[in-house]
């Protein structure tokens, strides 16, 4: 418990220390930056009391309210060797989307942060115990160096978040036909695999699909093999950063099964795709966009109850595929 300590005191010191900025009470980039390093020694540490928090933060893991110091807090073990950290300065923002060890064991964890006052108020959290994808993560090792360069023109907060929500609208009822605004070098990292793009754009050490020819973004989605996806719902894009273009949400997709298995693609084939069972994915995912297009995409996934919520919508809001900021 030692080394944990000393990891606290280490990006305690980094989160008081960031910037002047942070100094005068405001958080800057430096600064929610290492909000997530502390929050991540925090849990290893076992210790939420090591973290600044506000009178009533508010803390969930997949879905469900907990009290703080629960879950993950009790079984992690080591921070991981993946992180790829977005930052929202705007609204006091930060999102981890890494790889913890859990008992001993390579686990996925995304961190949503909202900081206010130099408090931690909110603590959003999903946790993917998947040794596998978190496996994969830690060997690509490090995020695309897109994600920290800012673009060259910025785009103001509504556009970026009307952009990146056509990417789920894209996916819903998949046709082939419509507006998809993705780049031509667009890459997905999906669950630590490349699943459209070239894989050297991810990392030397980025995997492609197991099976089947690579294929790019936009040809993807135009091919319509996203049919059975049903609905897209509760598309919170909890953080934006118009100086590099990135926005990141958290969302469901739900499949219905029974018929909507069944569909046929622009290229006139019938084809038998999805559960077949009602089965909903917690997903959460990055984008990167520039001149109005999406380029790089990352997101993590796993199976939920059917239907299930964030634990921060209503229930209206749960069961809507309209886009929140």
């Amino acid at each position: 418990m030692k080394s944990y300590g000393a990891a606290a005191v280490c990006a305690a010191a980094l989160l008081y220390s960031s910037s002047a900025a942070a100094q005068r009470g405001d958080c800057d980039r430096a600064c929610l930056e290492g909000f997530l390093d502390f929050y991540v020694a925090a849990v290893v540490a076992h210790d939420a009391t090591l973290m600044p928090l506000a009178r009533d933060v508010v803390f969930t893991e997949n879905g469900q309210r907990l009290p703080l110091g629960d879950g993950l807090w009790h079984t992690a073990t080591a921070r991981g060797s993946y992180a790829l950290k977005l930052t929202d300065v705007e609204r006091g923002q930060a999102v981890l989307m890494g790889t913890i060890r859990e008992s001993g064991e390579p686990t996925v964890l995304v961190a949503r942060l909202g900081v206010e006052s130099r408090r931690v108020a909110e603590i959003e959290t999903l946790v993917i115990r998947d040794a596998e994808v978190a496996a994969r993560l830690d060997e690509i090792g490090a995020p695309r160096r897109a994600w920290s360069e800012p673009v060259a023109e910025r785009l103001p907060r509504a556009e970026l978040v009307r952009i990146a929500n056509m990417y789920f609208s894209g996916i819903e009822r998949n046709d082939g036909k419509g507006d998809y605004p993705l780049a031509a070098d667009c890459a997905r990292l999906e669950n630590g695999l490349v699943l459209a793009g070239d894989p050297t754009l991810v990392s030397p050490r980025a995997k492609g699909r197991p099976s089947g020819a690579q294929v790019g973004c936009l040809e993807q989605f135009r091919s319509g093999i996203f049919f059975y996806v049903t609905r897209i719902r509760d598309r919170r894009f909890v953080l934006v950063d118009p100086e590099r273009g990135v926005v990141f949400a958290f969302a469901f997709f739900d499949n219905a099964g029974g018929e909507s298995r069944f569909g046929t693609l622009p290229d006139g084939r019938s084809v038998e795709s999805g559960p077949k069972i009602p089965w909903t994915w917690a997903i959460a995912e990055a984008f990167k966009i520039e001149r109005g297009l999406i380029g790089p995409v990352e997101s993590v996934l796993h199976q939920m109850p059917y239907g299930m919520g964030s634990g921060w919508s209503t229930w209206q809001e749960s069961l809507s595929s309209e886009p929140r900021d």
